[in-house]
């Protein structure tokens, strides 16, 4: 009776007693009518409260999760954050618009390209700055995507780790490591850029840079393919993660969900396609969703192949930037760069990107100054770590760390 009890990570009791079932695998002599579906909260048996972080590996960061277990099946799961509280809001309204790009960088240094665009966009539209040069709007998305795929590589690859697959996670950062060799050659930085400024780009493109990024997509391609027939098509991790995690449609949506945990649901939104920023309405790429083929939509198995699908669609995009940037290579990329940003007063933009981790928005107020009266912004990873409680009930610990690399929290994102 018990040979099967967590197979599925579907939990029944009886009425009179406390043994625990596994209803699709139980002999018809245990089940009858009496046999109801077990509710967390109203289960009699011994509590634990256990304290995961903020040290522990397991969670990205300093990211405390305060467990309810009875024995190994978790009850419920409380985040505690604030570990890494940077106070990023008030900071930016202390200082003038073109020195925040340094502290946007720290949002999520994973993607600290994605963060600057974002914050410049909105600047861009508070101070009603509509055309830029054609070479800037190509490096962006070109600078942008590179650091998307570096982003995703940190994820699938720590993802594998967490599974017990340790070789994807040495050549995930393997292949990170050229593309952070290309964004230290364009920037001078390998984490925080401080690359993309309101109206243009900190740097000329070096001589060469555009050719060596096409060589590294030559040379990525088939090393995906190798990542792929390792990992993402490995039997026993799709058993491992089919049925974990089950995040559904409507309570991502409820949740405020962005980005790869909401695509992994199987919702169709990307903000590069529904509301196109910079060049993105100029390429040609899908929006990968989950399809739930090996199991229940919505699992960590799909998130983590949004991810694998996303950086597949990333080189589609850097392919068609890096030649859609040759005839214009020899424009300013500071030309329209405004020496001071004052907006008028009672301004105010809000802006929302893609990262590699979902919705970013920025909202900028202005009283006149050069220094903005409010920002405020919107983390994506704050949204996707808040629904942990609900698809973590009823499954194990083991599986509350693959939940937790299929959610691909960032703290600085997080805290802010």
């Amino acid at each position: 009776m018990f040979g099967n009890l967590f197979k599925k990570k579907r939990y029944y009791f009886e009425d009179e007693g406390t043994v625990i079932v596994d209803l699709d695998h139980a002999a018809g002599k245990y089940y009858d009518e009496t046999m109801k579906k077990l509710e967390i909260e109203s289960y009699s048996g011994d509590e634990m409260v256990v304290n995961m972080g903020p040290q522990h590996p397991s969670t990205h960061g300093v990211l405390r999760l305060e467990l309810v277990l009875d024995g190994e099946i978790v009850k419920k799961v409380t985040p505690h954050i604030g570990y890494l509280h940077r106070n990023f809001e008030k900071h930016a309204e202390h200082v003038p618009y073109n020195e925040i790009i340094p502290f946007c960088d720290r949002i999520d240094y994973l993607a600290s390209m994605n963060q600057d665009i974002a914050f410049a966009l909105a600047v861009e539209k508070l101070i009603e700055l509509n055309e830029l040069p054609e070479k800037v709007e190509y490096a962006r998305v070109i600078v942008c995507e590179l650091n998307r795929i570096a982003s995703h590589l940190v994820a699938v690859g720590t993802f594998g780790l967490d599974v017990g697959a340790f070789t994807p996670f040495l050549w995930a950062f393997r292949d990170r490591e050229k593309i952070l060799d290309l964004l230290e050659w364009i920037s001078g930085a390998r984490l925080l850029y401080n690359y993309i400024w309101v109206g243009g780009l900190a740097r000329e493109i070096p001589d060469g840079w555009l050719q060596k990024a096409k060589e590294f997509l030559d040379y990525f391609e088939p090393k995906m393919v190798e990542f792929n027939n390792l990992l993402t098509k490995n039997h026993i991790f799709i058993e491992r993660t089919v049925d974990v995690g089950v995040l559904t449609p409507e309570l991502a949506v409820s949740y405020g969900c962005t980005g790869p945990v909401l695509r992994g649901s199987g919702i169709k939104f990307d903000l590069r396609k529904d509301e196109p920023f910079s060049y993105y309405d100029k390429f040609d790429f899908d929006v990968p969703v989950g399809e739930g083929k090996f199991g229940p939509l919505g699992s960590v198995l799909d998130r983590y192949l949004v991810r694998i699908d996303e950086i597949t669609e990333s080189i589609k995009i850097l392919r068609q930037a890096l030649d859609g940037i040759e005839p214009f290579k020899d424009q300013d990329v500071k030309a329209a760069i405004p020496r001071r940003i004052r907006p008028k007063a009672g301004a105010e933009a809000y802006v929302r990107s893609e990262t590699p981790r979902g919705e970013l928005g920025f909202l900028v107020r202005s009283d006149g100054s050069d220094i903005p009266m409010r920002v405020k912004s919107r983390s994506p990873c704050f949204s996707n770590i808040s629904v942990i409680d609900e698809i973590s009930r009823g499954g194990m610990i083991a599986d509350l760390v693959t939940i937790i690399g299929s959610l691909d929290i960032v703290l600085g994102c997080i805290d802010r």
